[in-house]
């Protein structure tokens, strides 16, 4: 009877591939990462109290105390545009004579030292700011000082003046029965050998409103504040002038007339009391002195 055959290894090639390799050794398995269920409760509750780094970049780590990322830098605040300097220009192309017209006069100096003022220039403007008149005049006496660096007149200018009598005439004619505006304007009605009834006179200097502490302001300092607008920067120019003390006469028109008309009633009832109060009652009134003769 034949011997039984040994049953068939079921893995004959392991052992006649690597005959040293021990078949009855495991494998380790390969060690995995444990998870958060893991972890010793205790460690896991004081990693959630500890702060969380910030992960890195591929600029690097960052350092944890280096603070708030820097900001950008902003560029400063535009500074605010310049206020455009405001012109004195004509408010309308209408250059007819007006109920109010400005007037300014430019000076030059006669005399044996130039001392004494005659008129060199006279400007006439009417309401809107138009030049009704505008004549260089040559004076009587000879002139002395020019004084160009104010009054802008050059000899030149003399080849085409009128005569003193002439212009005045004229500028008499003008203002006639109108309200003439100005600044000082007992010195333009002085130069000009002229008088103008006081009721129609309108001059900025004399404004109450426009005082400072009860004193006289400049034409300048007036047109900078009311008008906004620089004059007189070097030369002055009569027509600049005029229409200066005009607009600002215009911008207080209404407030200015009201003021007058006050005024003049004021003293007109003055007037009328003065007149109907008979002598005889002065006598025995405690409040008038009495004169010893």
């Amino acid at each position: 009877m034949a011997a039984e055959a040994a049953p068939p290894s079921s893995s004959p090639s392991a052992t006649g591939a690597n005959p040293g390799r021990n078949p009855k050794r495991k494998r380790k398995p390969n060690p995995k990462a444990a998870g958060p269920s893991t972890l010793n409760p205790n460690w896991a509750q004081l990693q959630s109290k500890l702060p969380q780094r910030p992960a890195a970049t591929h600029l690097g780590k960052r350092k944890h105390d280096a603070g708030p990322p820097p900001q950008p830098p902003t560029s400063a605040e535009p500074s605010p545009p310049a206020e455009a300097e405001v012109k004195l220009e004509p408010t309308s192309d209408d250059a007819s004579l007006t109920k109010a017209v400005a007037i300014d006069c430019e000076m030059v100096g006669v005399g044996s030292d130039g001392g004494k003022s005659a008129l060199g220039r006279v400007t006439l403007v009417n309401s809107f700011g138009n030049v009704v008149y505008d004549e260089y005049v040559r004076a009587v006496e000879r002139i002395v000082d020019y004084r160009t660096h104010i009054s802008g007149i050059r000899p030149k200018h003399m080849n085409k003046a009128k005569e003193f009598w002439v212009v005045q005439k004229e500028v008499a004619e003008l203002i006639k029965g109108r309200i003439l505006v100005g600044h000082a304007l007992h010195n333009d009605l002085k130069v000009l050998l002229l008088s103008h009834p006081k009721k129609d006179i309108r001059d900025t200097s004399e404004y109450e409103i426009f005082r400072r502490e009860r004193k006289r302001r400049s034409l300048k300092d007036l047109a900078a504040e009311v008008l906004g607008a620089k004059i007189q920067q070097s030369e002055h120019c009569p027509i600049e002038d005029a229409r200066a003390a005009m607009f600002i006469y215009n911008k207080h028109k209404k407030g200015w007339e009201k003021n007058m008309k006050e005024q003049f009633r004021f003293k007109k009832k003055l007037k009328k009391r003065g007149k109907k109060k008979p002598a005889e009652s002065n006598v025995n009134d405690p409040n008038i002195p009495t004169v010893l003769l």
